[in-house]
């Protein structure tokens, strides 16, 4: 592995208000339609579907869980008539197929909004 190839686990973890859990986010699909667009701040992404992973740190249990955002927001418009979250991801934001831990609280908004994800 190459210098330029390395990233640091620590830049992919996010953890709890509490710090009792460890959560990362690998990105399985990106929006077919919305090619990488070059934004003002830059080329991104649409996050379609991540794979959420969660580590209890005091009994060292792990949770995984597929999830659409794309049907999350869908849902959240139609029971709230709001979304906050924004798909859009910077393509400097991944990190071998993961999302950098800056990303997390966007990404889940909904989902925890829904209670899909209970932090």
């Amino acid at each position: 592995m190459t210098f330029e190839n390395f990233v640091d686990e620590r830049s992919l973890i996010s953890h709890d208000m509490t710090g009792n859990k460890e959560i990362k986010i690998k990105l399985l699909e990106v929006e077919d339609d919305a090619s990488d667009h070059n934004w003002k701040f830059g080329v991104r992404i649409k996050v379609k579907k991540i794979l959420v992973t969660i580590k209890h740190l005091q009994t060292q249990q792990v949770e995984e869980g597929e999830f659409d955002l794309k049907e999350i927001e869908k849902e959240m418009k139609e029971k709230r008539h709001y979304s906050s979250t924004n798909r859009w991801v910077q393509t400097t934001d991944v990190k071998n197929g993961y999302i950098l831990n800056s990303r997390h609280n966007i990404l889940l908004s909904d989902a925890v909004a829904l209670d899909y994800i209970v932090i």
